[in-house]
């Protein structure tokens, strides 16, 4: 018998685990892949640490957070800083003043905004009722047109004429010439990959991999006082209320022979005809010198079950199907659900953190 099983190696469930381990509890961590890690996972190739599910880039203005991952690992200076390529020009992400400079040769903060106020005034909507009305009257149809539209409609796999305008009421604009993605006070990469933080969260803890719960689910139940589950909810129960959406996303991964494919980490591709929505150079997220480089190429795509799902669509069908689910979930006493595909949020890594000490902190 275990008092916690935990099913999955993420973020979220190797936190409780290394938790649950500092205070006696006994644990058996499951996990499908054939690798510890979840998303954040990370592999070595020609010396390179490669984010296999995707740049991960941890960022956060919560000081107990930090210090508590660095416990893991040691932090670089990593900045993000995005670039969009749009038909041959490059501009910088999020929209800023190099951004708007770049656009419409503007110099002053004023300037941009007497721009931006002109396009929205041009445009004549009051009440957007999409995002592409809502993402217009933020930033102006030329930014819009160039450096949203195209990416956004392949990140959804709908058009922005029918995408809530919800989505985008947040887009960054920036009256600075600062490229930092992040407001954050912290941010970085662990040198030497995510990798090994779960490899130390995990230390002492049994771990069975290429073990499916749900599949196993009768007899894992049977030797464990509670369950931690991190997985789809809507799977757990049998989408007994019917599936969630989410997007998942494809990786074109290779090695080039050459030192510097890109000159940036992250390139984002913002013209719908380009299949991709961008391309991560792996090495540039600690400053790497090696002679060859492995580039990722990521594709936007619908969920299916079998695929993994990334993103859940926070719409208004699916978080109230999500509310029945939560309304099962409430009513058990043995399992605790956490995580982005246990609570159907989207979570960064620094809120997955902080979830995870919550509640690990009530139950434990």
């Amino acid at each position: 018998m275990y008092d916690y099983l935990i099913v999955g190696s993420g973020l979220f469930g190797s936190i409780f685990a290394y938790e649950a381990r500092k205070k006696g509890y006994s644990c058996l961590v499951v996990e499908k892949r054939d690798h510890i890690g979840g998303n954040i996972y990370t592999k070595e190739i020609e010396g390179i640490q490669v984010h296999e599910y995707g740049a991960h880039i941890f960022h956060t203005s919560n000081k107990d957070v930090w210090e508590y991952i660095q416990q893991f690992a040691e932090f670089n200076r990593y900045t993000n800083s995005p670039i969009a390529y749009y038909k041959g020009e490059i501009y910088n992400m999020p929209f800023n003043m190099n951004t708007f400079n770049k656009m419409w040769g503007v110099v002053t903060p004023g300037q941009a905004q007497k721009k931006i106020a002109e396009q929205i005034e041009e445009f004549g909507v009051d009440e957007p009722k999409n995002l592409e009305e809502q993402a217009i009257n933020l930033v102006g149809k030329d930014i819009y047109e160039k450096l949203v539209k195209g990416y956004t409609e392949k990140q959804w796999g709908r058009r922005a004429t029918e995408l809530p305008p919800e989505i985008i009421k947040r887009l960054p604009v920036r009256l600075t010439y600062d490229n930092n993605y992040f407001n954050d006070c912290y941010q970085g990469i662990p040198i030497g990959g995510y990798t090994q933080i779960i490899e130390k969260m995990l230390e002492g803890i049994e771990v069975r991999l290429n073990t499916d719960y749900l599949e196993e689910k009768e007899e894992l139940d049977g030797i464990c006082g509670k369950i931690v589950y991190t997985g789809p909810i809507d799977a757990y129960y049998n989408y007994k209320y019917g599936e969630l959406e989410y997007r998942s996303v494809r990786f074109e991964t290779e090695v080039l022979d050459e030192e510097n494919h890109q000159g940036n980490a992250v390139v984002n591709y913002t013209e719908y005809e380009v299949p991709y929505t961008r391309i991560i150079e792996h090495k540039h997220f600690e400053f790497g010198a090696q002679p060859k480089t492995v580039v990722s190429k990521e594709f936007s795509a619908p969920w299916k079950r079998g695929d993994e799902p990334y993103y859940p669509v926070n719409n208004e069908r699916n978080n109230l199907l999500y509310e029945k689910y939560a309304a099962e979930a409430a009513q058990e006493e043995k399992v605790i659900f956490g995580g982005r595909l246990g609570k159907y949020k989207y979570y960064d890594m620094h809120h997955i953190v902080a979830e995870a000490l919550t509640c690990a902190g009530e139950y434990l």
